[in-house]
C-alpha cells in the first residue's frame, strides 16, 4: 500500500521530516507515534499527495509521488483523509455535508453510503441538523464518515481522538477497531502510546526522523523492559 524511501520535507530553514523510510502492507493498521511538532501531519500530507516531498519518494497504492499530477490525482481519488480539524460546512446538515463529498467522488447510490456510516457512528438520528451545532466529537464522527464515504483503499487519520472527551474518544477508538476487523488499511497518527497499542499492528516512532518501527509489544519491551 505504501512504500516510502528517504522522505524529506523542509519549509524554508525548518526540516519537518528527514529521511523517513517504511512500508505499510494491505490490511495493516500502521500508527505514526510522536509528540506535537514531530512531523506526523507533514508525513500524512506528503503521502496523501497534498504536498510534494523536498527529496525522497514514496509509492502509494502503486502510484509514485514523483509521477506527476496524474499519479497524485490517482492517489487522492483512492485515499480517505481525516485531518486534525474536521473542516465541515457548519451551515449544512450532516447529511448534506456527506452528500456534497459523495458527489465530488462520484459515489454511486450515495444515500446508502451516507446511511451506512451515520448509523455506524450513531449519528443517523441527527442527520438533518446543521453540523455547526455539533460537539467536537460529533463533528469528528461526521469527518470520519466523510473520509470513508467513497470506500477508499487506504485511510489516513491524523490525530482522530485529539481534544475529545474520554467518552467520545472511546467511541471513536471502538469504531476504528471495527474498521481494523474489516481488514481496512489504516495509517493513523497519534501522540498517545496507549491508543497506538490498542489499534496498531505496527508503530513507527517519529521525531522528525524515524526512531523505531516495530510491533507495539516489542516497542514497549524496548522502551520500558516490560
Amino acid at each position: 500500500m505504501i512504500h516510502a524511501r528517504n522522505l524529506t520535507k523542509t519549509f524554508g530553514a525548518t526540516t519537518a521530516v528527514k529521511n523517513v523510510s517504511f512500508d505499510v502492507a494491505a490490511g495493516e493498521v500502521f500508527v505514526l507515534l510522536g509528540p506535537n511538532g514531530s512531523g506526523k501531519t507533514t508525513t500524512v500530507r506528503v503521502l496523501a499527495a497534498l504536498i510534494a516531498p523536498t527529496s525522497g519518494d514514496a509509492t502509494v497504492l502503486g502510484h509514485p509521488l514523483s509521477g506527476g499530477e496524474a499519479a497524485c490525482t490517482a492517489i487522492r481519488a483512492r485515499v480517505g483523509l481525516l485531518t486534525e480539524a474536521p473542516g465541515l460546512y457548519d451551515r449544512l446538515t450532516a447529511y448534506y455535508n456527506l452528500l456534497y463529498f459523495a458527489r465530488l467522488y462520484r459515489v454511486p447510490n450515495p444515500d446508502a453510503h451516507i446511511e451506512k456510516y451515520l448509523k455506524l457512528l450513531e449519528l443517523w438520528d441527527r442527520r438533518d441538523e446543521p453540523t455547526g451545532g455539533f460537539s467536537k466529537g460529533m463533528k469528528q464522527k461526521v469527518a470520519i464518515a466523510r473520509a470513508l464515504i467513497h470506500e477508499p483503499d487506504l485511510l489516513f487519520l491524523d490525530e482522530p481522538t485529539s481534544g475529545l472527551d474520554p467518552s467520545a474518544a472511546k467511541t471513536l477508538r471502538d469504531f476504528l477497531a471495527d474498521l481494523k476487523g474489516e481488514g481496512r488499511t489504516i495509517f493513523l497518527t497519534t501522540h498517545n502510546l496507549d491508543e497506538a497499542e490498542r489499534l496498531a499492528d505496527r508503530v513507527a516512532v517519529l521525531r522528525t526522523s524515524l526512531i523505531a518501527v516495530d510491533t507495539p509489544t516489542a516497542l514497549r519491551y524496548h522502551l520500558f523492559g516490560a
